[in-house]
């Protein structure tokens, strides 16, 4: 998802997709565990994914860019 998307999107839409993340996060890093995971640098994007959602939703509570 790139940083334009992201800042065209609702608070509300921002939960959403930060707790989507969030459980794709938890499913990779269980699958990571039992030794199933085969693409481990999803893990890495998706810390990154989240960490921009909350940069860009705390930017509109802001109300700056």
């Amino acid at each position: 998802m790139k940083l334009e998307e992201m800042r065209k999107m609702t608070p509300s839409d921002i939960d959403k997709k930060i707790n989507e993340c969030k459980d794709e996060l938890f499913t990779l890093r269980m699958q990571l565990s039992t030794g199933t995971l085969r693409e481990t640098h999803k893990i890495h994007e998706l810390r990154k994914t989240i960490a921009r959602l909350k940069t860009v939703k705390r930017e509109i509570e802001n109300g700056g860019n």
